[in-house]
């Protein structure tokens, strides 16, 4: 695959791990990933892993917040969008019913960021890049493939981001595993995530609103089988969905959830 340059407004380029134990989590994926780490100083003691796939970023690993693991939060994968004006994106965010959970900051010359929660409570990055596009590698082995929010209300999802975004929206554009439908959101006229209401049992549980991502592996059976052998546990699948492809949802060793895709065959 080529080599990502640059990705336009709207688009999620990025992806981080906040863990419990970072040095078992950059094992579990290097083996599920063949993943490569350049191990980064993030100043205050903490490493910044980065993955990488032929020597291009692929997303990271980076220890979790102290007051994250006190409010309980469990280890999780964040999603960064990327946009062309952080700055502007934070004043917009409260008044589309969101929340700015960190203010607008420089991260060294790699580029700006907020953390925010949408308006329906689902925690999202967002990404003004300088020397960092994020992922320079997609849709291979081990490679981000796909990201999607989880929520309670598809529909103010959907107004949230593509009004702060200034994005389109294919409304049921596609069914669901569960026999709904899903919202794409759309740039340049092509989907870049999905929005799907949650299924019954995960209300039930108190599963707040989220966003998931998905990587891309050559054979979604072998990853799982992988996962459950080196300490995960696989939740669904893999399942073949069709047009969609092979489907895995699982959690790593330490309790954050990801999901693999393989293509379609043929």
């Amino acid at each position: 695959m080529p080599k990502v340059e640059s990705y336009a407004q709207g688009t999620p380029s990025w992806v981080d791990l906040s863990t419990s134990d970072q040095p078992a989590a950059k094992d579990f994926y290097a083996t599920l990933f063949g993943w490569e780490y350049e191990d980064n100083d993030a100043g205050n003691g903490m490493i910044y892993s980065m993955a990488q796939i032929d020597g291009s970023p692929a997303g990271a690993i980076a220890p979790q917040q102290p007051e994250e693991a006190q409010q309980g939060i469990p280890p999780h994968w964040n999603v960064y969008i990327t946009v062309d004006d952080v700055d502007a994106v934070a004043e917009r965010v409260p008044e589309l019913g969101g929340n700015v959970l960190m203010a607008p900051m420089d991260v060294l010359d790699a580029g700006r960021m907020i953390v925010a929660q949408d308006s329906v409570g689902a925690v999202v990055m967002f990404w003004q890049p300088n020397q960092h596009i994020g992922a320079e590698v997609r849709d291979e082995h081990g490679a981000l493939t796909w990201t999607l929010v989880m929520t309670n209300d598809k529909d103010a999802s959907a107004d949230f981001y593509s009004k702060l975004l200034d994005i389109e929206v294919a409304r049921d554009a596609m069914p669901s595993p569960d026999g709904s439908s899903v919202h794409q959101l759309m740039v340049n006229g092509a989907p870049v995530a999905s929005i799907m209401n949650m299924p019954q049992n995960l209300l039930d549980m108190g599963v707040p609103p989220h966003w998931e991502v998905y990587f891309r592996v050559d054979d979604a059976q072998a990853v799982c089988d992988a996962a459950t052998a080196n300490g995960g546990m696989v939740y669904m699948g893999p399942a073949d969905l069709g047009p969609m492809g092979t489907i895995g949802f699982m959690q790593d060793p330490q309790g954050a959830q990801f999901g693999v895709q393989s293509p379609p065959a043929g």
